[in-house]
């Protein structure tokens, strides 16, 4: 139960919308009790991570016509505690969040911005539907909630990314008819997860929401110029009102070289509004959905798929502070020793470090996939994710995520985990009292899981299981 009841001005505009039996079922949908979901990464095998989720005690169903989504019935409060989790093996997120992603159907070889990318649901689901290859660009301009999205980002181990830290709305000044598809899923004023955070009932009103619907239609606007003439663009919101919906809509069909796709989605949902208080809008805004939470269980949410039909103005080019960064190939003089050094001492066939680029941050090293392509570097916060560093004796060394990476290429310096007691001590950063016949560092598997690394030496093993990641509760059976 929630304990923020639903506020006058909610109440107010829920009825004045959508009618008193609407109300009535929004506030029993407002006061029932939030059941979540989870979606199983593509890089596992679906049935094995069900059958691993079930030895916690967690009970699971599959959901029909969304690929690899499941509602959790039994033990939603152990399924941020998992092992399986703590290593990004599946993503705890709404149903309804989950269509944005599969309505823009982006592939390995398209160019693709997440435009609000935070926290990373839908940014960890584009980049898996690409099969971790391309360009997908993440956006968010929020230093503290980019902290969160890279956290994701990296806890999945994705090399098909670039995340940058720019205003949505101003992102059209660096990229002009770029992009192949774009994902605006715009802050909103969340009408549609009031069951999961009743605290919007605290602020919510409508000049609020008049606030959030200009920056909504400016973001959009923004993506429109950023995509390539033939491109598509889908617009989400996790809000109900038609102010910030059917209306950015009708806006931009009416001002930009845009039109509405037919579309359907996976799960049930209504035709947009055509009018609203007397304003009548194009009759084709009928093409976006609602989606209402009490009819499939999950949060209540707006979509709609554009395409762009020709040319957009180019706004005045953003001045992008230079820096020195370059991605080099496996091959290169600067990184190819390093590579070399970690191929034969983990047996990892050097081609396959030949199917990534590469980037130093001083003596750190990020990794990319060979298909991630960009014009400028300038304009990235960050490239890629941690592939190792080099260490003041000129040696290359894996970071956890990279040798997790690799992990399935990794035929040397192997060392497993079977007791308990000794995957706690990893997983929390400690050092395991046990005798190695060959020092150096290991990676370190448990459960038939691939978990980062540890350095041995002769009378221990310490763990370099990442630092942020070792916060929180980790459950081990």
């Amino acid at each position: 139960m929630q304990n923020i009841s639903l506020s006058e001005n909610i109440s107010n505009y829920i009825s004045n919308t959508f009618g008193e039996e609407f109300l009535s079922k929004y506030i029993e949908y407002h006061q029932s009790e939030y059941k979540p979901y989870l979606r199983i990464s593509s890089f596992i095998d679906e049935k094995e991570m069900v059958n691993r989720l079930s030895s916690y005690e967690i009970e699971l169903e599959k959901i029909a016509n969304v690929p690899r989504a499941y509602r959790v019935l039994k033990g939603s409060e152990v399924i941020g505690k998992t092992l399986e989790f703590a290593i990004g093996k599946y993503y705890i997120q709404s149903l309804s969040s989950m269509i944005p992603p599969l309505i823009l159907n982006p592939n390995e070889n398209e160019k693709v911005l997440d435009l609000a990318a935070a926290p990373g649901s839908k940014t960890t689901q584009l980049a898996e539907m690409m099969n971790n290859r391309g360009t997908l660009y993440a956006n968010e301009p929020n230093i503290n909630r980019l902290k969160g999205l890279v956290f994701n980002l990296d806890k999945l181990n994705f090399v098909n990314i670039g995340v940058i830290k720019f205003k949505g709305e101003l992102l059209s000044k660096v990229f002009e008819n770029y992009f192949d598809k774009i994902l605006v899923d715009a802050p909103c004023s969340a009408l549609g997860i009031v069951q999961k955070k009743g605290e919007v009932s605290n602020w919510w009103n409508t000049n609020q929401v008049d606030k959030i619907a200009n920056l909504q239609l400016r973001m959009l606007i923004s993506a429109i110029k950023m995509a390539k003439t033939g491109g598509e663009i889908v617009y989400s919101t996790c809000t109900m009102t038609v102010e910030e919906n059917e209306f950015i809509i009708n806006k931009v069909l009416q001002n930009y070289p845009v039109e509405l796709e037919e579309i359907e989605l996976p799960v049930k949902s209504n035709n947009g509004f055509t009018s609203y208080n007397g304003e009548q809008f194009s009759s084709v805004v009928s093409k976006t959905k609602r989606i209402i939470p009490w009819e499939i269980n999950s949060e209540g949410f707006f979509i709609a798929k554009l395409k762009k039909t020709g040319d957009t103005i180019a706004n005045r080019k953003a001045e992008i502070k230079p820096r020195e960064r370059e991605l080099v190939s496996a091959k290169s003089k600067k990184i190819e020793k390093y590579l070399r050094e970690l191929s034969e001492y983990f047996g990892i066939p050097f081609e396959q470090f030949e199917e990534h680029q590469y980037l130093f941050r001083g003596k750190d090293i990020f990794f990319l996939h060979k298909s991630w392509e960009a014009d400028d570097l300038n304009v990235f916060h960050r490239i890629g994710t941690p592939f190792g560093l080099i260490d003041k004796n000129d040696t290359a060394h894996f970071h956890s995520l990279g040798a997790r990476y690799f992990a399935s290429h990794i035929t040397k310096n192997k060392i497993d985990l079977t007791d308990t007691d000794d995957l706690k001590t990893f997983l929390t950063g400690g050092t395991i009292k046990k005798v190695i016949e060959q020092p150096g560092q290991k990676l370190i598997t448990s459960r038939n899981l691939d978990l980062g690394t540890a350095i041995a030496f002769n009378d221990g093993l310490k763990s370099q299981f990442p630092r942020n990641m070792r916060t929180g509760e980790i459950i081990v059976l």
